[in-house]
């Protein structure tokens, strides 16, 4: 059972305890003495419409998806993801992939590389499927030697070294998982890359590679392809390496027994995903295309505002800014300048700093806030930029956020309003 006490940021609780449930049967709205400021709060019908959206966006266009849910990691939006047709989701670390089996996610894809040993035993255990990021001609003598240490360890499932050793890790490590005996199958994709991006093998002739070695070693299967097209610049530099990521998929077609996963997609391209990805191999051999797009659940007004691609797609649904921050004015030192008692540990600053929409006065009135911009934030603090007299301390002022990727992870209660303001339910974001 979460509770709501005194150590509940954004929360002014100092009496004992109170379970969430009862916390919002009191019907409590933001500004009757609950909360304390900075505040960072969700708007349930911005979320309802955002999952509902995507959902409808994916079922049309023939895309299984798999929501990338380290950005919010809570579970009652994981649940309305999978209340709404997800596939299953996907996570970064063996953490989020542990939270997610938890939060009773069917299917997990661990988008990235897993060395841990421990973590990649139970990871095999609950059929998370993985991917396989490698460099062919990486196997170094270290490398050589960490996959002795762990096939020497008994390891039942694919293990540390993998995920970016080359073919010889591999090799090693899937001996060793046989000599254990009881090494089950777990699902890997391999990854292309592209020339100056993150991970992934860089050229077909490589992942072919890596493919066959992964298939002719006990303990995987593989299952597919994937790719992350989200740094790349321009919808032609998608196309293109998402064509390429269907050739990758034709091209170990033959290694995979039934239907091939083919995944990408971060925030910003998923409609170019939808257009090139979907769609029968030669032959006519199907494939799950995977979307896992995951900023969308709650949008923002800034990075992702600029980027969605319901920008592009006329008529298909948009995306609405679900979080917000209501935040103190504490000062106004001198002309032009007020300080607000907001910083780098309440709200994202990496992608766009906070936005002012709205200024509210201790009387509860309430006005537009133009003119008003942020110039810099420090740890508590954010620096306004200000009209004479626009506000004054004890003023209020509302803030929209950009990259709610990392907004989330800097609370652990987000109360929830509903349309008219009062709080309807509590996020609890994890990890």
């Amino acid at each position: 059972m979460t509770t709501i006490d005194r150590w509940t940021k954004g929360f002014f609780h100092p009496g004992p305890p109170t379970p969430d449930a009862d916390f919002i049967a009191a019907g409590h709205d933001l500004f009757d003495g609950a909360f304390t400021y900075p505040l960072m709060f969700a708007r349930q019908p911005a979320l309802d419409a955002n999952v509902a959206t995507m959902a409808a966006f994916c079922a049309g266009r023939g895309l299984a998806f798999a929501p990338h849910i380290k950005t919010h990691m809570s579970p009652s939006l994981v649940r309305a993801q999978l209340d709404a047709g997800a596939w299953g989701v996907t996570v970064a670390t063996a953490n989020q992939a542990l939270a997610a089996h938890a939060m009773g996610a069917p299917r997990i894809l661990v988008a990235n590389q897993v060395l841990d040993p421990t973590a990649l035993r139970w990871l095999a255990a609950q059929h998370v499927t993985i991917t396989v990021d490698s460099v062919i001609g990486a196997e170094t003598a270290g490398a050589a030697a960490e996959a002795a240490r762990v096939a020497a360890a008994g390891t039942a499932t694919i293990a540390a070294g993998v995920a970016h050793v080359g073919t010889a890790g591999i090799a090693a490590e899937a001996a060793g998982m046989a000599a254990a005996g009881t090494a089950p199958l777990i699902p890997v994709l391999v990854e292309l890359g592209h020339a100056g991006g993150r991970t992934g093998c860089r050229t077909l002739d490589d992942l072919l590679v890596v493919a066959t070695t992964v298939h002719v070693q006990p303990g995987l299967r593989l299952a597919g392809v994937t790719g992350y097209e989200g740094g790349l610049s321009d919808a032609a530099s998608v196309a293109s390496f998402l064509d390429r990521l269907r050739d990758a998929a034709e091209a170990v077609s033959g290694l995979v027994d039934g239907e091939i996963i083919v995944s990408a997609g971060g925030s910003s391209w998923f409609d170019v995903v939808a257009d090139r990805l979907p769609g029968p191999l030669g032959q006519g051999r199907p494939i799950t295309a995977l979307l896992r797009s995951g900023a969308y659940v709650s949008h923002d007004d800034g990075y992702y505002r600029e980027r969605t691609p319901f920008n592009r797609l006329a008529g298909e649904g948009a995306l609405h800014a679900a979080l917000g921050v209501w935040a103190q004015v504490l000062s106004t030192p001198e002309p032009g300048i007020a300080l607000v008692g907001m910083g780098k540990r309440d709200v994202p600053y990496d992608e766009g700093l906070p936005e002012p929409q709205r200024i509210r006065r201790p009387d509860g009135t309430e006005s537009g806030a133009a003119g008003l911009r942020v110039t810099r934030v420090n740890d508590h603090h954010a620096y306004l930029s200000t009209a004479d007299g626009q506000v004054s301390p004890g003023d209020l002022v509302l803030f929209g956020i950009s990259h709610p990727c990392t907004a989330f992870d800097k609370w652990r209660a987000i109360p929830v309003v509903d349309h008219d303001g009062r709080v309807s339910g509590v996020l609890r974001p994890h990890l």
